[in-house]
């Protein structure tokens, strides 16, 4: 709680990464499904000699989509092959599960007069409909960074945190993000904005101590009590 509660002093923006910290947007519809779908996809298009075999097999669609992007920059299916993605995430939107405490975590930074942010490597556009459908919108537009056209800029690069430090305003030192990858943490550390981890299980804990983050929490809930204690005391 006190490392909490220090860099929440020393922070006025917080960046929030989207599937994970903010909903589970593959809850109902398994990303490793949908990252299987982007691979046969290729396979139609005779094009999985681009991705390594471990890529092929990650469960992770971002890391498909990356793979090719890093092969082949620029190609006309690498744009359909981000549609594709697209049109799975909006998809899953439709069963998306809040995180816990996300909510109303987002609602009390708002009400404190912290700056708030969508940093992530989901299309912006989901991200809107998810947030809108939650009643949060107001608490983001217009900062809400998804990856663009320029597929290599995907978190790990920082390029999305640069964008909401640019949008918003914020210096990097007065900034903090909340994120549940080893991308997520090595965007913001190259950023020079500081970290929060979240780690809903000992894997993704692990994997997160493995990149040298050293603020992590299991769940929203040390977040959202750091800061309704440090709004209490004002």
């Amino acid at each position: 709680m006190a490392d909490l509660r220090e860099l929440f002093d020393a922070t006025t923006c917080v960046l929030f990464d989207f599937d994970g910290p903010v909903c589970r947007l593959f809850a109902g519809y398994p990303a490793d499904g949908v990252a299987a779908g982007l691979v046969d996809w290729l396979r139609r298009k005779g094009r999985a000699d681009l991705l390594a075999e471990d890529d092929a097999r990650s469960g992770d669609p971002h890391a498909v989509l990356r793979a090719v992007a890093l092969a082949a920059p620029g190609s006309d299916f690498l744009a359909e092959l981000e549609d594709q993605l697209t049109g799975h995430e909006r998809r899953a939107t439709e069963t998306a599960e809040p995180t816990p405490d996300a909510d109303e975590l987002i609602r009390t930074l708002r009400a404190g007069g912290y700056g708030l942010a969508i940093t992530t490597n989901n299309s912006a556009s989901i991200v809107e409909r998810y947030l809108t459908a939650r009643g949060l919108l107001d608490c983001f537009a217009p900062h809400i960074h998804g990856r663009t056209q320029d597929l290599l800029r995907l978190k790990p690069d920082p390029d999305c945190l640069l964008r909401a430090l640019d949008s918003t305003g914020v210096a990097a030192g007065r900034a903090l993000m909340i994120g549940d990858t080893p991308a997520d943490c090595i965007a913001a550390r190259k950023a020079g904005v500081a970290f929060v981890g979240y780690a809903r299980n000992e894997r993704k804990r692990n994997l997160l101590l493995g990149v040298g983050a050293t603020v992590i929490v299991p769940s929203m809930g040390p977040v959202l009590a750091a800061v309704s204690s440090r709004r209490g005391e004002q």
